[in-house]
Protein backbone atom coordinates (compact mmCIF):
# COMPACT_ATOMS: atom_id res chain seq x y z
CA UNK A 1 0.00 0.00 0.00
CA UNK A 2 1.52 3.32 -1.04
CA UNK A 3 1.04 6.40 1.09
CA UNK A 4 -0.76 8.07 -1.81
CA UNK A 5 -3.35 5.31 -2.09
CA UNK A 6 -6.87 6.68 -1.58
CA UNK A 7 -8.71 4.66 1.06
CA UNK A 8 -12.33 4.64 2.26
CA UNK A 9 -13.61 2.81 5.34
CA UNK A 10 -17.09 1.33 5.49
CA UNK A 11 -18.02 0.24 9.00
CA UNK A 12 -21.08 -1.93 9.61
CA UNK A 13 -21.53 -0.63 13.17
CA UNK A 14 -23.65 -3.47 14.56
CA UNK A 15 -21.40 -6.12 13.02
CA UNK A 16 -18.18 -4.50 14.24
CA UNK A 17 -19.65 -4.06 17.73
CA UNK A 18 -20.62 -7.76 17.85
CA UNK A 19 -17.14 -8.78 16.65
CA UNK A 20 -15.34 -6.62 19.24
CA UNK A 21 -17.67 -7.88 21.97
CA UNK A 22 -17.04 -11.52 20.96
CA UNK A 23 -13.29 -10.83 21.22
CA UNK A 24 -13.75 -8.92 24.50
CA UNK A 25 -12.22 -5.58 23.52
CA UNK A 26 -13.39 -2.01 22.96
CA UNK A 27 -12.55 -0.12 19.79
CA UNK A 28 -10.81 3.23 20.09
CA UNK A 29 -12.26 4.96 17.04
CA UNK A 30 -9.64 7.72 17.11
CA UNK A 31 -6.88 5.09 16.93
CA UNK A 32 -8.78 3.25 14.18
CA UNK A 33 -8.79 6.42 12.05
CA UNK A 34 -5.08 7.00 12.69
CA UNK A 35 -4.27 3.39 11.76
CA UNK A 36 -5.77 3.80 8.30
CA UNK A 37 -4.55 7.38 7.82
CA UNK A 38 -1.04 5.94 8.22
CA UNK A 39 -1.65 3.54 5.32
CA UNK A 40 -2.62 6.12 2.70
CA UNK A 41 -4.90 9.08 2.09
CA UNK A 42 -8.09 8.39 4.00
CA UNK A 43 -10.79 9.91 1.80
CA UNK A 44 -13.76 9.00 4.01
CA UNK A 45 -14.69 6.84 6.99
CA UNK A 46 -18.36 5.83 7.02
CA UNK A 47 -20.10 4.37 10.08
CA UNK A 48 -23.54 2.78 9.62
CA UNK A 49 -26.03 2.04 12.37
CA UNK A 50 -29.75 1.95 12.99
CA UNK A 51 -31.19 3.93 15.91
CA UNK A 52 -34.26 3.34 18.01
CA UNK A 53 -35.93 6.73 17.62
CA UNK A 54 -38.58 6.63 20.34
CA UNK A 55 -36.24 5.86 23.23
CA UNK A 56 -35.58 8.68 25.66
CA UNK A 57 -31.93 7.61 25.91
CA UNK A 58 -30.00 5.48 23.46
CA UNK A 59 -26.72 3.99 24.71
CA UNK A 60 -25.25 4.37 21.22
CA UNK A 61 -26.09 8.10 20.90
CA UNK A 62 -22.89 9.37 22.64
CA UNK A 63 -20.77 7.24 20.28
CA UNK A 64 -22.66 8.43 17.20
CA UNK A 65 -22.27 12.07 18.26
CA UNK A 66 -18.55 11.60 18.97
CA UNK A 67 -17.96 9.87 15.60
CA UNK A 68 -19.88 12.61 13.79
CA UNK A 69 -17.66 15.33 15.30
CA UNK A 70 -14.38 13.42 14.91
CA UNK A 71 -13.92 12.59 11.27
CA UNK A 72 -16.53 9.94 10.54
CA UNK A 73 -19.47 10.23 8.16
CA UNK A 74 -22.24 8.72 10.24
CA UNK A 75 -25.19 7.18 8.41
CA UNK A 76 -28.21 6.29 10.52
CA UNK A 77 -31.82 5.43 10.03
CA UNK A 78 -34.60 4.64 12.47
CA UNK A 79 -35.30 1.03 13.32
CA UNK A 80 -38.63 -0.46 12.32
CA UNK A 81 -40.74 -2.32 14.83
CA UNK A 82 -43.00 -5.19 13.79
CA UNK A 83 -44.72 -8.29 15.13
CA UNK A 84 -43.56 -11.60 13.63
CA UNK A 85 -45.78 -14.57 12.71
CA UNK A 86 -45.42 -15.93 16.27
CA UNK A 87 -46.71 -12.69 17.76
CA UNK A 88 -43.29 -11.60 19.05
CA UNK A 89 -42.27 -7.95 18.93
CA UNK A 90 -39.19 -7.53 16.73
CA UNK A 91 -36.98 -4.58 15.89
CA UNK A 92 -35.28 -4.38 12.50
CA UNK A 93 -32.55 -1.97 11.48
CA UNK A 94 -30.54 -3.24 8.54
CA UNK A 95 -28.10 -0.75 6.96
CA UNK A 96 -26.79 -3.02 4.17
CA UNK A 97 -28.44 -1.13 1.29
CA UNK A 98 -27.19 2.28 2.48
CA UNK A 99 -23.66 0.92 2.85
CA UNK A 100 -23.78 -0.76 -0.58
CA UNK A 101 -25.04 2.36 -2.38
CA UNK A 102 -22.41 4.58 -0.75
CA UNK A 103 -19.64 2.06 -1.53
CA UNK A 104 -20.63 1.89 -5.20
CA UNK A 105 -20.66 5.70 -5.39
CA UNK A 106 -17.26 6.00 -3.67
CA UNK A 107 -15.60 3.31 -5.80
CA UNK A 108 -14.69 5.83 -8.52
CA UNK A 109 -12.82 7.98 -5.97
CA UNK A 110 -10.69 5.41 -4.13
CA UNK A 111 -8.00 2.80 -4.74
CA UNK A 112 -8.91 0.65 -1.75
CA UNK A 113 -12.12 0.06 0.14
CA UNK A 114 -11.93 -1.37 3.66
CA UNK A 115 -15.12 -3.06 4.82
CA UNK A 116 -15.56 -3.74 8.53
CA UNK A 117 -18.16 -6.51 8.42
CA UNK A 118 -18.44 -10.26 8.25
CA UNK A 119 -21.88 -10.26 6.65
CA UNK A 120 -21.98 -12.66 3.71
CA UNK A 121 -24.61 -10.47 2.04
CA UNK A 122 -21.76 -8.12 1.11
CA UNK A 123 -20.02 -10.70 -1.12
CA UNK A 124 -21.69 -9.47 -4.31
CA UNK A 125 -20.95 -5.85 -3.35
CA UNK A 126 -17.27 -6.69 -2.92
CA UNK A 127 -17.26 -8.40 -6.32
CA UNK A 128 -18.92 -5.39 -7.99
CA UNK A 129 -16.40 -2.97 -6.40
CA UNK A 130 -13.52 -5.19 -7.56
CA UNK A 131 -14.87 -5.07 -11.14
CA UNK A 132 -14.41 -1.29 -10.93
CA UNK A 133 -10.70 -1.84 -10.26
CA UNK A 134 -10.81 -1.14 -6.53
CA UNK A 135 -9.01 -3.40 -4.05
CA UNK A 136 -11.26 -4.55 -1.21
CA UNK A 137 -10.03 -5.48 2.26
CA UNK A 138 -12.47 -7.03 4.71
CA UNK A 139 -11.92 -6.72 8.46
CA UNK A 140 -13.56 -9.28 10.76
CA UNK A 141 -12.42 -12.43 12.55
CA UNK A 142 -12.20 -16.18 12.11
CA UNK A 143 -10.96 -16.75 15.67
CA UNK A 144 -14.42 -16.91 17.27
CA UNK A 145 -16.63 -19.99 17.26
CA UNK A 146 -18.44 -19.71 14.93
CA UNK A 147 -16.33 -17.25 12.88
CA UNK A 148 -17.78 -13.72 12.66
CA UNK A 149 -17.10 -13.60 8.91
CA UNK A 150 -18.97 -15.54 6.26
CA UNK A 151 -16.60 -17.77 4.30
CA UNK A 152 -17.84 -16.47 0.93
CA UNK A 153 -17.08 -12.86 1.92
CA UNK A 154 -13.60 -13.76 3.17
CA UNK A 155 -12.82 -15.63 -0.07
CA UNK A 156 -14.09 -12.77 -2.27
CA UNK A 157 -12.00 -10.07 -0.60
CA UNK A 158 -8.60 -9.14 -2.05
CA UNK A 159 -7.33 -9.09 1.52
CA UNK A 160 -8.81 -10.46 4.73
CA UNK A 161 -7.61 -8.70 7.87
CA UNK A 162 -8.34 -10.57 11.07
CA UNK A 163 -9.19 -7.86 13.58
CA UNK A 164 -7.28 -9.75 16.29
CA UNK A 165 -4.10 -8.53 14.54
CA UNK A 166 -5.31 -4.92 14.90
CA UNK A 167 -6.38 -5.03 18.56
CA UNK A 168 -3.07 -3.61 19.81
CA UNK A 169 -3.40 -0.69 17.36
CA UNK A 170 -7.14 0.06 17.44
CA UNK A 171 -8.26 -1.31 20.81
CA UNK A 172 -8.99 0.99 23.69
CA UNK A 173 -6.67 0.67 26.64
CA UNK A 174 -8.78 -0.92 29.41
CA UNK A 175 -7.20 1.55 31.86
CA UNK A 176 -8.70 4.47 29.90
CA UNK A 177 -12.23 3.36 30.67
CA UNK A 178 -13.67 5.40 33.50
CA UNK A 179 -14.26 3.26 36.57
CA UNK A 180 -17.89 2.68 37.40
CA UNK A 181 -18.78 4.24 40.71
CA UNK A 182 -20.88 2.08 42.97
CA UNK A 183 -23.02 4.58 44.84
CA UNK A 184 -24.65 2.05 47.17
CA UNK A 185 -23.51 2.32 50.78
CA UNK A 186 -21.23 -0.47 51.86
CA UNK A 187 -22.92 -3.04 54.10
CA UNK A 188 -21.51 -3.33 57.57
CA UNK A 189 -20.32 -6.69 58.84
CA UNK A 190 -23.36 -7.25 61.04
CA UNK A 191 -25.96 -6.53 58.33
CA UNK A 192 -27.58 -9.40 56.47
Amino acid sequence: MSNQERIALFIDGANLYATAKALNFDIDYKRLLREFQSKGRLVRAFYYTALVEDQEYSSIRPLIDWLDYNGYSVVTKPTKEFVDSMGRRKVKGNMDIELAVDAMEMAAHVDQLVLFSGDGDFRSLVEAIQRKGVRVSVVSTITTQPPMIADELRRQADEFIDIVHLISRIGRDPNERAPRLDRRPAASANEE
